[in-house]
C-alpha cells in the first residue's frame, strides 16, 4: 500500500496542520525584546550592541522559520486548500494591523495640523508651525510617488506573468520591481540627507520622520520580501496554481503604495509651507 507522501493525502482526519513543536516562536519573543531593550539602551546612552545582537537574533529567527515554513509546504498532504486559505486570512489581518500602526501616525499629525494652537510654544496657530520650511512636494517627493506607483504595475505584471506561466515575465516584472523599490530607498536616504529641519526641531519634523520614516522601512522589508520571491520564482518554486508566498509579497507592496499616497497628499502636498530652496 503507498504511504501517504507517496499519494499526496494528509497524514490526518481533517484538513487542518498541525505543526510540530518548533523553537522559532519562543526565540522570537525573546530576539524582539533584546531589539527593543536595545533601543531603549540607545535612547537613554547606552551601547550598540544589544540593539545588533537583537537585530541579528530577529533575522536569524525569521530566516530560520520561514525556512521551515516552506519545507512544510514542499510536504504533501500538509498545506491543504482550508490551510492555505487561513495563510491568506493572516496576511489580510497583518495588514489590516499596519493599517492601524500609520493611523496613529496619521492621528497625530492631523491633531497637530487642525488644532494648531495645540503645538505647545508656538507664537502663532500656524501648521506647519513657523520657521519649518517644507519640501517642494512636486521635486523628489512627487518622483518617488511615480517610482511607487510604477513598482505597483510591475509586480502585478509579474503576478498576470505567473498566472499565465510565463516564468520569463515573472522574474522580469518581479527583478523590475525591486530594483523600484532600491531606488524609492536610495532616493528617501538623499532627502533626509538634504532635510532642512532636523527630528528635534519640534512637532513637525517628529511626525513627518515617523509617518515617512516607518513607511521607508517598510518598503525596505517589502523589497527584501520581493526579492527573496525573485530568488524563489528564478528556482522555479512558484506555480499557477500554488504562490502564496509571492502573492503574500504583492498584497504587502500594494499596501506600502497605497499609505506612500496617503502620505505624499496630506504631509507633503497638503501640508506643505514655506519651500525650501536647496
Amino acid at each position: 500500500m503507498a504511504s501517504h507522501s507517496e499519494t499526496g493525502a494528509s497524514p490526518y482526519k481533517h484538513p487542518y496542520h498541525l505543526v510540530d513543536p518548533s523553537p522559532w516562536p519562543i526565540a522570537g519573543a525573546f530576539a524582539g525584546g533584546a531589539l527593543v531593550l536595545g533601543i531603549i539602551f540607545i535612547a537613554h546612552g547606552g551601547g550598540w550592541w544589544l540593539l545588533a545582537l537583537g537585530l541579528l537574533a530577529v533575522l536569524a529567527t525569521m530566516f530560520f522559520w520561514w525556512r521551515d515554513v516552506l519545507k512544510e509546504s514542499n510536504t504533501p498532504g500538509l498545506h491543504s486548500p482550508v490551510v492555505r486559505l487561513g495563510l491568506r486570512y493572516g496576511m489580510v489581518l497583518f495588514i489590516a494591523s499596519e493599517v492601524m500602526f500609520f493611523v496613529a501616525f496619521f492621528w497625530a499629525y492631523f491633531h497637530f495640523a487642525l488644532f494648531p494652537e495645540h503645538v505647545s510654544g508656538a507664537e502663532k496657530a500656524i501648521w506647519p508651525p513657523a520657521g519649518v520650511y517644507t519640501f517642494d512636494p512636486f521635486s523628489l517627493p512627487f518622483l518617488n510617488t511615480m517610482i511607487l506607483l510604477l513598482s505597483g504595475t510591475t509586480v502585478t505584471w509579474a503576478h498576470h506573468a505567473l498566472l499565465n506561466n510565463d516564468r520569463r515575465s515573472l522574474i522580469i516584472g518581479l527583478s523590475l520591481t525591486v530594483l523600484l523599490g532600491l531606488s524609492f530607498s536610495a532616493f528617501q536616504a538623499y532627502e533626509y540627507l538634504v532635510a532642512p529641519f532636523a527630528f528635534t526641531d519640534g512637532i513637525y519634523p517628529s511626525t513627518f520622520y515617523l509617518a515617512t520614516g516607518f513607511h521607508g522601512f517598510h518598503v525596505i522589508v517589502g523589497t527584501i520580501f520581493l526579492a527573496v520571491c525573485l530568488v524563489r520564482a528564478i528556482r522555479g518554486a512558484f506555480t499557477p496554481e500554488r504562490h502564496f508566498g509571492f502573492e503574500a509579497a504583492a498584497w504587502y507592496w500594494h499596501f506600502v503604495d497605497v499609505v506612500w499616497l496617503f502620505l505624499f497628499i496630506f504631509i507633503y502636498w497638503w501640508g506643505a509651507g514655506q519651500i525650501a530652496h536647496h
